[in-house]
């Protein structure tokens, strides 16, 4: 019997280093890792710390986003309107700016974002609307109330070199938006990791009956993971408006997908009740080096997208076979 346990040792400590091997830990790391060495070889100047610190500057936006469509996928759910939303806030947030100063214009615009959010979860959770129709909807009447608000025409004039700091400014050798999005990593780890809402967002979305038979307040709580996801949005969309220093109505057009297509990545299920914001971290951080690094290979915009679509389907193959 004690050579039996001897053996059995070694075989329990080989399965959970196996298990520790996942697709979050090792995969992606790895994945982004490889692109980084491909992309240097190409293109000399890619290790350069401009272009390092402006691929930072290029997914922190995207990236907040992320960190909000994570907790949204895990709970078995979906967002399309986020890029529709940045525009409108950007356009708000500009307005407000021009009449009334860059402090009323970032609290006008990280309102309009929450308000969003807060629309999305009480069509879905009160009224009962898929998410896919409920965010879709609010996406339609976003980007129009943003196309009709300008006429469809920037809205320019920011004098404030305040807000221009947040789009082009650095804190201690970082880009402040790139501050902002670890600030909201920091936060978002910490709600999934350590509060009630965190514990529950993976209880719904693994299993909504029974989180409702066990007594979780379902409805309150999607509510309030749609409304973070807003105000995360809402501050993406202040975060671009001062990085273009402008209002544009056109602003964040696929975000959406390039958001879903990291988190995707990044190994949390479209079935919800498991993911990780790690994994999100380096979906984000694949994404904004393929992007980069195809700009400086000089390949098409329209190519780029491809790659996007293409990147989104593997990893929902990754998603479904993984879930096998």
């Amino acid at each position: 019997m004690s050579v039996e346990r001897e053996t059995q040792k070694p075989a329990r400590a080989s399965g959970r280093w196996r298990r520790g091997l996942t697709w979050e830990t090792f995969g992606v790391p790895l994945a982004v890792l490889a692109v980084c060495l491909l992309f240097g070889l190409l293109a000399p100047q890619f290790f350069q710390l401009q272009n390092i610190a402006n691929i930072g500057r290029q997914t922190a936006a995207l990236a907040l986003v992320a960190w909000g469509m994570t907790m949204i996928i895990i709970n078995a759910g979906i967002d399309l309107s986020p890029g529709a939303v940045v525009a409108l806030v950007s356009v708000i947030a500009a307005t407000v700016l021009k009449e009334f100063g860059p402090a009323a214009g970032v609290l006008a615009g990280v309102t309009v974002g929450l308000g969003c959010g807060l629309l999305n979860g009480v069509l879905i959770s009160k009224l009962r609307m898929p998410p896919f129709i409920a965010t879709l909807g609010v996406m339609s009447a976003a980007r129009g109330a943003a196309l009709t608000y300008t006429g469809g025409v920037p809205v320019f004039g920011l004098r404030s070199d305040w807000f221009a700091w947040l789009g082009a400014g650095s804190v201690l050798g970082l880009p402040v938006i790139v501050v902002v999005a670890l600030l909201g990593f920091a936060l978002t780890y910490s709600i999934l990791r350590f509060t009630k809402l965190g514990v529950y967002t993976y209880a719904i979305g693994g299993n909504e009956t029974a989180a409702r038979w066990a007594g979780i307040p379902v409805d309150r709580y999607k509510i309030l993971i749609y409304s973070y996801a807003g105000l995360l949005t809402g501050i993406a969309g202040v975060l671009l408006a001062a990085r273009v220093n402008s209002g544009q109505p056109l602003l964040g057009t696929s975000m959406e997908l390039q958001a879903i297509a990291a988190v995707c990545i990044g190994g949390t299920s479209l079935f919800g009740g498991r993911g990780s914001l790690a994994g999100t971290f380096f979906g984000v951080l694949l994404t904004g080096v393929l992007n980069n690094g195809l700009n400086l290979l000089g390949v098409s915009s329209f190519i780029q997208q491809i790659v996007i679509g293409a990147t989104i389907l593997i990893a929902v193959l990754l998603s479904l076979w993984r879930q096998r």
